[in-house]
């Protein structure tokens, strides 16, 4: 199955904001029995960072695989890093992206420049609108429950949903660049006072990098709890658990009932929407929301 985007990303659309739309698109069983490749321009301008939260997500469309052609951003990603072979056989792997003239099974075309910052508002990633859109009315029995589970009513504008928690982290959101993406919407800012925002590294080289680059203080002084590397809230794991009711941004792949803690409610966005909701305590459309200054740190 090949996914063929054309256009540019827009200000403030990122790979989540990407991937969020495409499932939605197709639902999360549009993928099931296939291995999907995802080309076109604006994959192929996506740091290996944003590369890895589409195929990581690739699952949540029901494929069993997906994949995107390596190329000189793959390559320099490679270079140097623990286990990569030396030299790097980038001649033989070249030659393993999709021939020219290859056939699929099924094709979809998407147009990257129409979409804009994505918010789900059910309880799978395809219930999925963009910021700037209403709660939508439910089409199935499926979204007749997950709008009850949610607590919300059709027509309610997306940027009027009030939260609880934030939490960015995991597997599909908390490489250096997502941390690094999330600070400057944090940097000179404040968290609303009536919500809990955690930054959960996805692996201990990634908070060390971060704390180097200082930006554990960026957020510290922005009022998120830094916490140890983890799966943490990703999946309701220990201590790190929504109470029942309670409403949460997430950079996860995930928002099933009871995923973050039983009677929790999920939305899926990006780090930088889910940082600037952590300080407007509600989501916003980023693309009107800019950081109050540059970030003082030069890794951030």
């Amino acid at each position: 199955m090949g996914f063929f985007y054309r256009g540019e990303l827009g200000f403030g659309v990122t790979a989540k904001d990407l991937i969020l739309g495409t499932i939605g698109r197709i639902g999360v069983e549009g993928g099931v029995g296939y291995a999907i490749e995802y080309a076109g321009d604006p994959i192929e301008r996506l740091p290996m960072e944003g590369r890895f939260t589409i195929c990581n997500m690739t699952i949540e469309g029901g494929g069993r695989a997906g994949m995107i052609a390596p190329d000189d951003t793959t390559f320099e990603w490679l270079g140097g890093r623990p286990a990569a072979p030396d030299p790097l056989p980038v001649e033989k792997w070249r030659a393993l992206r999709t021939d020219p003239d290859a056939r699929f099974d099924r094709e979809v075309d998407i147009d990257a420049g129409e979409l804009s910052p994505q918010v789900t508002w059910g309880t799978t990633p395809g219930m999925v609108a963009p910021v700037t859109e209403a709660v939508p009315e439910p089409r199935t029995p499926g979204e007749e429950r997950a709008l009850e589970y949610m607590a919300l009513e059709p027509g309610v504008p997306i940027e009027d949903i009030k939260l609880d928690r934030v939490f960015i982290g995991s597997c599909t959101n908390s490489r250096i660049g997502d941390l690094r993406a999330a600070a400057r919407m944090a940097e000179g800012r404040r968290v609303a006072s009536d919500v809990h925002a955690m930054v959960v590294p996805g692996s201990a080289q990634v908070k060390e990098q971060a704390e180097r680059e200082g930006l554990d203080e960026v957020f510290r002084r922005a009022g998120f709890d830094w916490r140890s590397a983890g799966c943490s809230m990703c999946l309701g794991m220990n201590p790190d658990i929504l109470a029942p009711g309670e409403r949460c941004a997430s950079t996860s792949n995930r928002n099933f009932e009871g995923r973050q803690g039983r009677g929790g409610r999920s939305h899926l966005v990006s780090p930088e929407m889910a940082a600037a909701a952590a300080i407007e305590g509600r989501f916003v459309d980023i693309r009107e929301w800019e950081p109050a200054r540059e970030p003082e740190h030069a890794g951030v």
